[in-house]
């Protein structure tokens, strides 16, 4: 009952984030409810309750899609791009394995991608996201 009344609390937390989160700020709590859920979804599988790593592993699966999905054009950033598609088509992938195998060594592999990946993110200085969030906000990078 505890853990019922503090997810919805959570819950409001993360909508109120998101009325006044940027874009930089969105993929950031994107990436980390990605990890979370594979956090879970490992203790699922850990503890053999199938029912919870499915539906973990689906919630990361659809978060990483999500961030694979608003991966946009920027001068000078195909490769970069590209890379991170390939990365997040990756996890998706080995996330679908690891469901099927049972495998919390995969989902750990996946999620400390998607860690590696976040760090760069929010290694991004605030100037710099800032300047390409007025220069050109159609063109943001999703992760």
């Amino acid at each position: 009952m505890r853990n019922k009344g503090l997810n919805a609390y959570k819950q409001v937390g993360i909508r109120d984030q998101l009325g006044t989160a940027d874009p930089y700020e969105v993929i950031q709590m994107l990436m980390q409810g990605g990890i979370d859920r594979m956090v879970m979804a490992k203790s699922a599988i850990d503890n053999q309750d199938y029912s919870a790593k499915s539906e973990h592993i689906s919630r990361a699966i659809a978060i990483v899609s999500a961030l694979n999905d608003s991966l946009r054009p920027v001068e000078n950033g195909e490769e970069i791009i590209n890379n991170l598609g390939s990365l997040y088509d990756f996890i998706i992938e080995q996330l679908s394995e690891a469901s099927v195998e049972n495998s919390s060594t995969k989902v750990n592999d996946c999620q400390q991608i998607l860690a590696t990946i976040k760090e760069g993110w929010d290694g991004i200085p605030r100037n710099v996201r800032e300047s390409a969030l007025n220069s050109q906000p159609a063109a943001v990078v999703g992760g």
